[in-house]
């Protein structure tokens, strides 16, 4: 199939690039390149079928594709709230862009929103049923926003134009490529820990995150997309073993091998305190769920992060060990 990945050079969208690749797809890769990297998909660009596009999917876009997977957005604090209107810009405008596109063309459209539209959940865990509890003009707004705009325009061309479209709502997501500065929980405590500095804890650390490694994750995505009965599908994507910020710091400095401090910094404004996916419609729908368990996923990480800085691997003696262990934080 001919596919198209808007925001493919993302942490997420790249490792969707490789796995539609592997599948034998042929995948163009269109990214502005404002949070993404060219880095991200170099390993992908002598491989035949693959194209990288750099365009901004808010401005109109000519190209043939079966399938149109609309990732293109920044998607952390860090990076959103220093790109407000362009993250304002890609879920709306760029949603429509490319909504125009799938329908132009007849292709089929997946929109990646986020677990963000659920705000500071008053529901616990989240049902795709719930509406949220969202500021509409706080600090998150332009992301949590934009992507519940996203969805709403996506619902208008299913109900409006018959468009073959589906929305799946990324949670909490992990894994090699991931950005070290983009201020997210796994970047941040691994950078920390391999720096030899204190691992920062924003308020007391019992908020909770339920962290998804992005293999996971994007077999999700492909089976979102492609899997029959998914036309006007809502489904969570994310992992519902749910632990605390404090035990992820503890876990990730043990992996790491570090003795650095924990400290503690006020909440930011908004910042979620509970985050859990329900996954019973994806396990239903797709027969979807994560098979890579926590610490397996984070030892991977710890050591992608390690080659990125062109740190030595840990010794196989320690990360046996460590996998032999085998329990959660």
């Amino acid at each position: 199939m001919k596919l198209l990945v808007a925001g493919g050079a993302g942490f997420i969208g790249s490792h969707l690039c490789e796995r539609l690749l592997d599948r034998g797809d042929d995948v163009v890769c269109v990214d502005n390149l404002l949070t993404g990297s060219r880095g991200n998909v170099a390993h992908l660009l002598g491989r035949p079928g693959f194209r990288l596009l750099e365009h901004d999917v808010t401005q109109p876009l000519a190209i043939e594709a079966e399938a149109i997977f609309h990732l293109a957005s920044p998607a952390s604090p860090v990076a959103y709230q220093a790109h407000p209107e362009e993250t304002a810009l890609a879920n709306a405008l760029g949603s429509q862009r490319l909504l125009a596109l799938a329908r132009q063309l007849g292709a089929r459209y997946l929109f990646a929103s986020t677990s963000e539209i659920y705000g500071d959940p008053l529901e616990h865990p989240q049902r795709e049923s719930y509406w949220g509890n969202v500021n509409t003009v706080g600090p998150r707004a332009c992301y949590d926003e934009g992507k519940r705009f996203g969805e709403a325009l996506t619902s208008v061309y299913w109900h409006a134009y018959g468009l073959d479209a589906r929305i799946v709502r990324i949670f909490n997501t992990y894994g090699p490529r991931s950005d070290p500065d983009d201020g997210r929980l796994v970047p941040n405590f691994v950078t920390q820990a391999l720096r030899g500095e204190p691992l920062t804890v924003y308020g007391d650390g019992s908020q909770t995150r339920s962290l998804c490694y992005v293999d996971d994750l994007v077999r999700g995505i492909e089976l979102a997309m492609f899997a029959p009965d998914t036309t006007r599908a809502v489904v969570n994507l994310g992992n519902p073993e749910e632990h605390t910020v404090l035990e992820y710091a503890h876990l990730i400095r043990e992996l790491v091998g570090s003795a650095a401090e924990i400290v503690h910094r006020p909440l930011p404004k908004d910042d979620p305190t509970r985050r859990r996916p329900d996954i019973t419609r994806a396990r239903q729908l797709l027969g979807w769920e994560p098979q890579v368990p926590l610490r397996e996923g984070l030892e991977r990480t710890v050591e992608w992060f390690r080659a990125a800085a062109g740190l030595p691997a840990a010794g196989p003696d320690a990360a046996a060990r460590r996998h032999q262990t085998g329990e959660a934080p």
